[in-house]
């Protein structure tokens, strides 16, 4: 079966307006569910308008090989952890990238037939671009995929001169761009691909931890980018479109990343974030432990308690027992809230959709702006596993690696409970002044063992 022109086009625009409403419906809790089913049906709808189109050929090696895909994919992601989400959107934009390359060297090697003079250049440049940017996403992508699932050290390689590396990675890979339009041949091309892949690893390993949630936004953008290169070469209008809607709407995000990290995007690319400037304030004092017992009871008598998710709730899977307590505590009468940093977990939004998933109601869910102020008239914090968004360090110590970004305010409340499972570090690697302050105290464990006991003194 092979539709009509018009028939596809009537499905391209139909999957594209789908797209626009499923970005638009992402942009808030109470719309993201209806959200993702948009983009479901819009992209089922682009699948198969592009299978069944003229400009494809139905082999018997094509069907095939889109089920087992279908099949793969359904498998990974009914398997993967909310934990391990950011390493698989990493992963999957590797895939956009390495499409890319692969789409835009078959281009090279069996070129479409009666291009000339413009149209020609045209082509040249869209093969051009297209496998330049893919081949940056494809590594950048495998590098992300390593540091934040642990195979990689989360420290930035700062290799001596490395911006003058980047530049001169990037000029010649400018050069080859001039010479393949020359018609110098097809080994520009895949030189310009190999030392794209190059930059994509440097670039990426560059990039301290504490950076990645701008980097999976970034990449997220330049697979976008690659997507929208790829749909000028193939003449795909709605490739064209979704690459545009993926590649704006990561750069739109990462900027927001930055700007609530205090970071330069440009600064971030560069690299080398997560590097001190001179010697850190030494941090004094002692953490103090405490017990599920004494949390219990001072839980009884606060009336002003917020909790702050990060990581850790999410390793933990801790999400289902803070909503139970969360739901006892308000039975009780008290005000509980949260406070959700923008770069909490490993991936933006990362708690948002774990509080959502555990049926936290959304009015009670606050961004770092709107309830910072108020942790000086909390009686009670509850850290669940996180640690850089609490860091005081950011405001007092001009030489830590993570000074101006802002943070949560905990340190403000009347007392502040840390779960934690030990006395380990963030993922940027450096020390946390708050677990020494006076009214700190360490509930070591694992967050939902810890959650579930206390939730048994509430009987």
């Amino acid at each position: 079966m092979v539709l009509s022109e018009n028939i596809v086009t009537a499905l391209y625009i139909a999957a594209s307006v789908l797209f626009i409403l499923s970005l638009g419906g992402l942009s808030g809790q109470e719309s993201a569910k209806r959200a993702v089913w948009y983009g479901i049906v819009g992209m089922a709808i682009a699948v198969i308008g592009t299978i069944f189109s003229p400009a494809v050929t139905i082999t018997s090696g094509l069907l095939p090989l889109l089920v087992v895909g279908a099949v793969i994919g359904g498998i990974v992601a009914m398997r993967v952890e909310m934990t391990g989400m950011p390493q698989l959107v990493a992963a999957l934009h590797s895939f956009v990238g390495l499409a890319a390359v692969f789409i835009g060297i078959n281009s090279d090697i069996v070129p479409p037939e009666g291009l000339a003079g413009a149209e020609k250049i045209i082509h040249e440049v869209e093969i051009f671009v297209g496998v330049f940017i893919g081949a940056i996403t494809f590594t950048g992508s495998v590098v992300a995929y390593g540091k934040l699932s642990g195979v990689l050290d989360g420290k930035p390689l700062t290799l001596p001169g490395r911006n003058l590396l980047n530049v001169g990675m990037v000029l010649i890979s400018l050069y080859l761009g001039y010479l393949y339009m020359g018609h110098a041949g097809s080994w520009t091309l895949w030189v310009m691909t190999a030392i794209a892949f190059i930059f994509g690893l440097h670039m990426v390993l560059a990039i301290g931890g504490a950076d990645m949630p701008v980097v999976v936004s970034m990449l997220n953008s330049y697979s976008g980018w690659a997507a929208a290169a790829t749909g000028f070469l193939l003449g795909n209008d709605l490739l064209i479109v979704t690459g545009a809607l993926v590649g704006a709407s990561g750069a739109i995000l990462s900027y927001i990343m930055c700007k609530a990290m205090n970071r330069n995007f440009i600064s971030v690319i560069f690299g080398g974030w997560g590097t001190t400037t001179g010697p850190q304030i030494e941090v004094e004092g002692e953490m103090i432990a405490t017990d599920v017992t004494t949390v219990s009871s001072d839980l009884k008598e606060a009336n002003d308690i917020i909790i702050v998710p990060g990581y850790g709730m999410a390793v933990a899977q801790a999400q289902s027992a803070v909503s139970e307590l969360t739901r006892r505590l308000r039975g009780m009468g008290k005000q509980v809230r949260f406070a959700i940093h923008p770069v909490a977990g490993r991936l933006p939004g990362h708690m948002n959709v774990l509080l959502a998933e555990a049926k936290v109601p959304y009015d009670i869910v606050l961004e770092m702006d709107e309830i910072n102020d108020d942790f000086q008239d909390a009686e009670i914090v509850i850290i669940l596993g996180a640690n850089d968004i609490v860091n005081p360090a950011a405001q007092e110590d001009p030489n830590s690696p993570i000074a101006g970004m802002p943070v949560l305010e905990v340190w403000k409340a009347q007392q502040v409970i840390i779960s934690k499972r030990g006395q380990g570090r963030g993922y940027s690697g450096i020390e946390n002044p708050l677990f020494f302050k006076d009214n700190s105290r360490m509930l070591y464990g694992d967050a939902k063992a810890s959650l579930d006991e206390i939730l048994n003194q509430f009987h």
